[in-house]
């Protein structure tokens, strides 16, 4: 499949690094000068940008976190003046104030340009028609991969979120070939393709699924694929860093080519903040090398994945980062057990009575973490079970999370659509406790 910028993404590996080196350096002069948060960090670290004379230099550099962005809401952290924006975005601030995340007009265009990478990577050529089916305003997907497929040349699609006859409707009308929504997003439009009993393969013509803003495991992408007879990769992007662009997968599917021309990303350890090496999993670190009006040093996402550096069978020369496998504030303790929403999801789809739709609730009654699952049946299943069958499968699911967890739950098995679909991010946790919704 083309490559978009072979230039920028197949740059031999040496040349890269001396690229990143160089974006690092002007980045240091840049945020010390034009960015007094800055200043007073890596004055407070003792760091001096001139001090940086190689990329292992950057380990000891102070990290960024979410809080420091809300604590200067809503324009504290920008390196240009707001007058000088042209675009602005945030994220939800569902707990607490939201982030500003500001664009110059050079922001925007190398936005574009990244975001056609991610598109390109995924298959999608000028002669395709996608349907962005991510939310158009605050949130970064939909007008970020919007404007990288227009620069594609494909026929774009601007239908945003929610209002999922009317998506069926124009995926069949104007004959859809790329998708671009949440996972999550992506299951409830095949509910529904079942329930009009619509065939993809004949009644569809889906090539393409580009999926991103939530974690999935790669079983929900086999899922997925067969469901909608498509091609289905990640990509993956922050508001606070940029939003969608930072990587996307190819047709490989072995992890997310990073775009290393704009962005350094480190593995360390969350406990300790210390560098991991390729391979091994921790929390994803993201320099950026190229924004100009919200740049960030060592931006602590909260995700948790893993480098690799070995060499792609695609032609591009950059590193890839592996599926994000959960966000650190994902997990549930449960009586000192760590619960990750992925282990349940791929307990779900391991078993075809379920359908892959899930709430995780933890409670305390009596003093002792409870642990209460939803899940629900196929609709076939739905009117099928008796009272005994739906006791085994209970049975036999209950084992299987318990195996997998250490912990015993109690399971609620709901006819189909009972929980609530999302055209965002979709909600698998609710943790009763503190009243920590995620």
């Amino acid at each position: 499949m083309p490559i978009w910028n072979k230039q920028k993404e197949c740059m031999p590996r040496a040349d890269l690094k001396r690229f990143q080196l160089s974006g690092l350096q002007h980045l240091l002069q840049y945020i010390y000068k034009k960015v007094p948060f800055y200043k007073k960090l890596m004055s407070r670290n003792g760091s001096k940008p001139e001090a940086v004379e190689k990329l292992a230099d950057l380990q000891h550099l102070p990290f960024t976190r979410k809080d420091d962005l809300r604590q200067n809401y809503p324009f504290n952290m920008l390196a240009v003046p707001a007058d000088k924006l042209n675009r602005i975005h945030a994220s939800s601030g569902t707990t607490g104030k939201p982030t500003i995340v500001g664009y110059t007009a050079t922001d925007l265009n190398n936005w574009r340009e990244l975001t056609a990478r991610i598109a390109a990577a995924a298959g999608v050529t000028g002669s395709d028609t996608a349907q962005v089916a991510f939310g158009y305003g605050l949130f970064t997907g939909g007008l970020g991969m919007h404007a990288g497929l227009e620069a594609l040349g494909a026929a774009v699609i601007p239908a945003s979120g929610g209002n999922s006859v009317r998506q069926l409707t124009l995926m069949q009308d104007l004959q859809t070939t790329a998708l671009v929504c949440t996972p999550s997003y992506a299951l409830h439009l095949i509910d529904l393709i079942k329930e009009n009993n619509l065939d993809p393969a004949a009644d569809l013509k889906l090539k393409y699924g580009l999926f991103g803003a939530e974690p999935w495991t790669d079983q929900m992408r086999r899922y997925i694929e067969t469901e909608l007879n498509i091609s289905a990769t990640d990509n993956y992007g922050l508001s606070e860093v940029i939003g969608p662009g930072v990587c996307g997968e190819c047709y490989v599917k072995k992890g997310m080519h990073i775009n290393e021309d704009n962005f350094i990303v480190e593995i360390i350890d969350p406990a300790t903040g210390k560098p991991l090496p390729s391979g091994r999993q921790g929390e994803v670190v993201i320099t950026t090398l190229a924004k100009q009006a919200l740049p960030l040093l060592r931006y602590r996402t909260g995700d948790i994945s893993a480098l690799d550096e070995t060499t792609c069978s695609c032609g591009r020369t950059t590193a890839r980062l592996q599926k994000i496998l959960y966000r650190c504030d994902d997990m549930l303790i449960i009586k000192g057990v760590n619960i990750y929403p992925s282990q349940i999801e791929e307990i779900l789809l391991s078993m075809p009575g379920l359908l892959p739709h899930y709430l995780i609730e933890a409670s305390r009654r009596e003093h002792t973490d409870r642990l209460t699952i939803t899940v629900e049946l196929k609709p076939k299943k739905s009117s099928a079970l008796n009272n005994s069958s739906l006791a085994a499968l209970k049975k036999q699911l209950s084992a299987q999370i318990l195996s997998i967890t250490g912990i015993k739950a109690e399971l609620k098995i709901a006819d189909t659509g009972t929980l609530q679909r999302s055209a965002g991010k979709a909600r698998h946790i609710i943790d009763h406790r503190n009243l920590n919704q995620i």
